[in-house]
């Protein structure tokens, strides 16, 4: 267990940062390994309350390889903290499963945060943007959220179950999110759904559900577009404070002293 059930857990959630085995590459008009690891030293500034864990909804390794994911292993190693993971869209699970899931970081299943239940969701389609959640892992959600019984519980998975209002993303959201809301309806416990993919902040209440979406560690998608324009925004991150009593607090920070001056390129999605 993270923290006790008494006294809140705070994590910071990271996402989307696209690293590459070349630390100095560029997507978006942005070198991701700088980004992420300015993204962690201002989160872990000094004055500013630790997290207790840290949990990276995807899009990990932009280019499938070996080494963007131990580049990434390396930028967070140094803080001390158990590392949450599951896979985007540009990740590759099988290398997941053999190269984050040791000494401090956890891929997929289950954790303990305190008070409160997580579940991480695999929606990886294999050479495809968009998302969906299989029946094996439908029923493994069904099968955590009965066995966490009354504790409130997090889902965090990468593609958000809502649409965010953009026709380009929608179109390659999650396909089956029905099935997953079904699921989360039936369930009053599951208190947040955490995910990415968007590059960008949303937030919408549904029904005893909070859903949260993260700007990315590097660049951002306009919000609300009908084709993919790149936002001024800079890099991005979420807090977020899991109450005993299954409230929670957080907060979109944006990355400060970071200065986007021309609209990145869409060099791809």
């Amino acid at each position: 267990m993270i923290g006790s059930p008494d006294t809140p857990v705070r994590l910071l959630q990271v996402t989307d940062p696209h690293l590459f085995g070349d630390e100095a590459r560029m997507i978006y008009g942005v070198t991701t390994a700088v980004s992420l690891r300015r993204v962690l030293a201002e989160a872990f500034t000094p004055g500013t309350p630790r997290p207790d864990a840290i949990v990276v909804t995807g899009d990990i390794a932009d280019d499938h390889s070996a080494a963007a994911y131990d580049n990434f292993r390396r930028a967070l190693r140094p803080y001390g903290l158990p590392v949450f993971c599951l896979p985007g869209n540009h990740d590759e699970p099988g290398l997941m499963v053999d190269l984050v899931d040791s000494d401090g970081f956890h891929y997929g299943g289950t954790a303990e945060f305190g008070a409160w239940g997580a579940v991480f969701i695999d929606t990886h389609v294999h050479g495809r943007p968009e998302g969906r959640v299989e029946p094996q892992e439908l029923l493994r959600l069904e099968s955590a959220l009965q066995a966490f019984g009354d504790r409130p519980v997090l889902v965090c998975l990468h593609h958000p179950p809502l649409p965010v209002g953009s026709r380009w993303l929608d179109g390659v959201g999650l396909r089956n999110a029905g099935e997953l809301l079904a699921v989360v309806e039936r369930y009053p416990t599951v208190r947040v759904v955490l995910g990415g993919h968007v590059h960008q902040a949303f937030e919408r209440q549904h029904g005893q559900t909070l859903v949260l979406a993260t700007p990315s560690t590097c660049a951002q998608f306009t919000p609300r577009t009908e084709h993919c324009v790149m936002d001024l925004r800079p890099p991005g991150y979420r807090w977020l404070e899991l109450l005993p009593d299954g409230q929670v607090r957080t907060q979109v920070r944006w990355l400060q002293d970071w200065e986007v001056a021309n609209r990145p390129p869409d060099d791809r999605f």
